[in-house]
This record gives structure tokens, sequence and C-alpha cells, in this order.
């Protein structure tokens, strides 16, 4: 449950909007970002989509990074 999945997007070294696994969808930091967020988080799928790849990603690789460790 500790385990987090970001992607963030960013245009001029400023981060306009980001998805969180925690909070479940997109959320804009800009004016553009805000008008994206809202955009994208209408598309059910996209959001799906995104809190599958914290299980394709995190999880998968939590195993092997604390079995190296």
């Amino acid at each position: 449950k500790d385990i987090q999945y970001i992607r963030s997007f960013y245009y001029n070294k400023l981060e306009f909007i980001r998805f969180d696994s925690n909070v479940g969808k997109f959320v804009g930091y800009t004016e553009l970002g805000v008008k994206n967020a809202e955009r994208l988080n209408k598309d059910t799928s996209q959001i799906a989509g995104m809190k599958a790849q914290r299980e394709a990603y995190c999880l998968t690789n939590v195993g092997i990074d604390y079995q190296v460790a």
C-alpha cells in the first residue's frame, strides 16, 4: 500500500501535469495542466491503464530490488 506510481509531464523544465496512483487521477499544476487533467480524467480507460502501471511496474520491481539489497 505504501508503493506509489507517479508519472509527471514537463514542459520547459516546469511540471504541468502528474498522475499519482495514491490520488488515482491526473492533477494539473498550470493552466495547461489543469485543462489536460480534466480531459484525461474523463477517459476511464486512461485512468485504468495508469493504475495498472503500478501493478505492472512498481510491484514487479519491488521484489527484485529487495532481493538485491
